[in-house]
């Protein structure tokens, strides 16, 4: 049983709101543009009202309050599942060696079929250079070809700048 993570949207302002109702709770904050999410995980309730839950079923590094994530959602089929997890159990350990690199999820939704696949790095150059790396070829070469029949639409890459609260 992997451990729970919980994510909401809104505006940075709307969710440091959240962070003072609930300060017992490790928030991680990003930012893209004027959207912004809130990120916890360890945690046995869901504190988000229009929030997704997710159980991260495989996990590497720690989040870290500064830096640059990339969020992989897939929205895979009931039937895939499996497939699709199997798939990705042994590919993180390709990318813990990779400069830069800070922490690794695999989320499995708890009520919607998108998984997401989470990496959070030093900075978006990091990124960048790991993006056009064998490494990312190895974990995302079937989610830029062809997708997979359990696929049910396209991936989407959504990226973001850590927030440190500090900064507000």
């Amino acid at each position: 049983m992997g451990m729970n993570v919980y994510m909401t949207g809104g505006t940075i302002d709307f969710l440091i709101k959240i962070k003072e109702k609930h300060p017992s709770l490790d928030f991680h904050f990003m930012t893209s543009g004027a959207n912004a999410v809130a990120y916890y995980e360890n945690a046995t309730k869901n504190v988000f009202s229009s929030g997704r839950a997710y159980e991260a079923l495989y996990t590497s590094g720690s989040l870290q309050d500064k830096g640059f994530v990339m969020m992989n959602n897939v929205p895979v089929a009931d039937d895939g599942r499996t497939i699709f997890e199997d798939r990705y159990r042994d590919r993180n350990q390709v990318i813990e060696n990779v400069p830069g690199f800070q922490a690794f999820r695999f989320l499995r939704p708890k009520k919607n079929n998108t998984y997401v696949i989470l990496t959070q790095w030093a900075t978006e150059q990091d990124y960048e250079n790991w993006k056009g790396s064998h490494a990312y070829q190895q974990i995302f070469q079937d989610l830029s070809a062809k997708p997979p029949a359990y696929f049910l639409e396209r991936p989407f890459i959504a990226t973001y700048h850590m927030y440190s609260t500090d900064e507000a």
